[in-house]
């Protein structure tokens, strides 16, 4: 989906990165500012046949929290999609040897009356209904990466301007040569995004010595719509299920235990898989490829610099365990686009450090909350110390009894608790 290169010169947002991030982003941009706001999306994958980039099966599924879903309702982006629902959730502590892998904890129910907590979607049709939409509301997609940005010196910290005002404009050029001005540049471009680095804001964090193993399994049995986690010592073995009789499966491991595992010929990975998932679903397949994963915790030092906004994967990384990686990427989405769009419709301007500095402001607690509560949680589950398993099992059981305190962790992970952005109300903006 070429743009011309007339319609790539100038933006007032151009945004480095097409994932599901990025386009969503783009398009809520343009509902809510219309025709006369230009919006540019830049990837080199958006070059490829459909098939073969962004819209390329890759095995990976991702949970959509309820919140989510509401940004994608609103957006006309989620009918395009088939979505399993997530009707209830099943938590168990145990190790490998152990012959019976107790419920300590179940979550069911709805945040309101007929929508479920969660939902689970596969990547590449979410991107592709992304992608129609965003050639639908006039999204320019440009299919070359950022390469360069002219950013002045010290560009991710406020600085004064001796009786001057910082340019209107960042000059960027892509892989192909184009250059654009725009008046706001958003690095969507994932965990190792080169437009951060290139801005000069520094990451921190720490690597985990864990890896996520990520499949999609076949299995005889309806899931029924259930969701499992096993907290085993490694780490936690998640069945999450999908459109069909197949699941998602995110499998955490020790990082060498991890590419040994995925290097296994076909029937030994086979085996070690149903050592794990059991056989309360029937013969189990895998289909499709099997990926790994190195996993960590990474936070941006400051999630906006000069006429710059960083977004999902660019600005912070967390562990898999809760499900919430995408969906934070997706509250980024919420808060910068409210923020954008309150300011350009009273003619202020929205690439401005102020504007930006209330995006940073609303999102920068959430993250660092959400990213520490999952590394608590990975370091209290995956161990092997008995007096942390009885401690944590109490504590789950503890949960379980408690409808009210159920209830409140239910929206916690819905992401329907604290200031929450108008699009993940349901509002449109």
């Amino acid at each position: 989906m070429p743009s011309s290169p007339e319609a790539g010169r100038r933006a007032d947002v151009l945004i480095g990165g097409a994932g599901i991030v990025g386009l969503a982003l783009a398009v809520t941009l343009r509902q809510s500012l219309g025709p006369s706001f230009s919006v540019s999306v830049a990837d080199p994958a958006l070059a490829r046949a459909p098939g073969e980039g962004l819209q390329a099966g890759d095995g990976r599924a991702t949970a959509i929290v309820a919140s989510a879903r509401r940004l994608l309702t609103t957006i006309g982006v989620w009918e395009r999609i088939e979505a399993q629902p997530i009707l209830d959730m099943v938590i168990t502590d145990s190790r490998l040897t152990d012959a019976v892998r107790p419920a300590f904890l179940t979550f069911a129910g709805e945040v309101e009356p007929g929508e479920p907590f969660g939902h689970m979607v596969e990547n590449a049709p979410l991107i592709g209904a992304l992608l129609q939409r965003a050639s639908a509301e006039g999204v320019v997609l440009l299919q070359a990466a950022v390469a360069d940005v002219d950013f002045p010196p010290g560009a991710s910290e406020r600085r004064e301007f001796a009786g001057r005002a910082s340019s209107n404009r960042l000059e960027v050029t892509l892989a192909d040569g184009e250059a654009i001005s725009t008046g706001l540049l958003v690095a969507a471009d994932g965990a190792r995004s080169a437009i951060r680095e290139r801005a000069g804001i520094a990451v921190h964090g720490w690597p985990y010595r864990q890896s996520a193993i990520v499949a999609t399994v076949a299995h005889a049995r309806d899931h029924q719509g259930r969701a499992i986690e096993h907290f085993l010592p490694a780490g936690p073995f998640a069945i999450l299920p999908l459109t069909g009789r197949r699941s998602s499966l995110v499998w955490t491991e020790e990082a060498k235990e991890a590419e040994r595992t995925l290097a296994l010929p076909d029937d030994g990975f086979h085996a070690e898989l149903e050592r794990r998932f059991g056989l309360h679903l029937g013969e189990i397949e895998v289909v499709g490829a099997r990926h790994v994963h190195p996993l960590g915790l990474w936070v941006a030092r400051s999630f906006i610099a000069e006429r710059l906004a960083l977004v999902g994967d660019a600005a912070h990384v967390i562990h898999p365990i809760a499900g919430q990686g995408l969906n934070m990427g997706l509250k980024d989405v919420a808060a910068l686009a409210e923020v954008l769009v309150d300011a350009a419709r009273v003619g202020l301007d929205p690439g401005s450090w102020d504007v930006l500095e209330r995006y940073q402001r609303w999102r920068r607690f959430d993250t660092m909350a959400m990213g520490l509560t999952t590394d608590w949680l990975n370091r209290l589950f995956s161990n092997q110390s008995d007096v942390l398993r009885l401690a944590r099992d109490v504590g789950l059981g503890l949960v379980d009894r408690v409808p009210a305190l159920k209830g409140f962790f239910i929206r916690e992970a819905a992401g329907l608790l604290g200031d929450v952005p108008k699009l993940l109300r349901g509002e449109a903006l």
